[in-house]
């Protein structure tokens, strides 16, 4: 028996989907992908149940809110803080990786936290299996949010999942020590350009092991984007230790 202290209840109505229709199916997707990745960085699905025209999913509770939230109301992060919370997202999206799912909507309204400050990665409605891969090995549906997408995931031309979700973990980055978004502008074309140039300044306050692992995971070519995923001997953001690419 749950004990629903611990777990939420989350409801979501098909608005009249037939079984076998699109909806149907993405939301079965959701689903299955979410029973693959468990893990303590990743919202645990506990229990679903349904009826004719509803289905009831059973979620982990997780009551600390959106990292959004918290950057919004209290400004950017030290960097002590934000190493925190990015070991614990790499942790999570390298599992991910790990089992053949990727996110393709990483950001820091998807993320939670739970009472205890534990990052928790949500939401994986856009989320893609390794089966989907095209003959090409790649990806090649476009999705996600703008201010956080790959430039190669805008060219059309197919992308890895992996290194997708990993420039959008270097945004989430960036975001939890400025405060602000690296690719910005109100007009859409203009910020594609600027994402697909890459074309960002560091604040002054980046320590230069921040600025150097950024600029690794920013990086428009994404046959060189890397990223350490090991342990470090004192900070992730200064370790002295090559990188390693970040893969499934």
């Amino acid at each position: 028996m749950f004990n629903f202290l611990d777990f939420a209840c989350s409801k979501i109505t098909f608005c009249g989907a037939t079984k076998g229709s699109s909806t149907s199916l993405l939301i079965k997707r959701e689903i299955s992908i979410m029973k693959l990745v468990k893990h303590p960085n990743i919202i645990q699905i506990c229990e679903v149940m349904g009826s004719k025209k509803k289905i009831y999913i059973v979620l982990e509770l997780v009551t600390g809110g959106e990292l959004f939230d918290k950057i919004a109301t209290q400004g950017r992060l030290k960097e002590e803080e934000a190493r925190k919370y990015f070991q614990q997202l790499i942790n999570g999206v390298d599992f991910c990786h790990s089992r053949g799912v990727y996110h393709r909507d990483l950001k820091p309204e998807n993320l939670l936290l739970d009472a205890n400050g534990i990052l928790k990665i949500s939401d994986f409605g856009m989320s893609a299996l390794s089966q989907q891969l095209k003959a090409d090995g790649l990806l090649h549906t476009t999705c996600g949010t703008p201010n956080y997408v790959a430039p190669e995931v805008l060219n059309n031309k197919g992308y890895d999942g992996a290194t997708a979700d990993t420039w959008s973990c270097g945004v989430i980055l960036f975001v939890l020590m400025a405060g602000y978004l690296p690719f910005d502008d109100p007009n859409l074309m203009t910020l594609y350009k600027k994402i697909l140039q890459a074309d960002f300044t560091f604040p002054p306050w980046f320590s230069s092991g921040a600025k150097k692992l950024i600029k690794r995971m920013l990086d428009p070519n994404p046959k060189s984007i890397t990223i350490c995923v090991g342990p470090a001997p004192n900070s992730l953001l200064l370790s002295p230790q090559p990188y390693s690419s970040l893969r499934s």
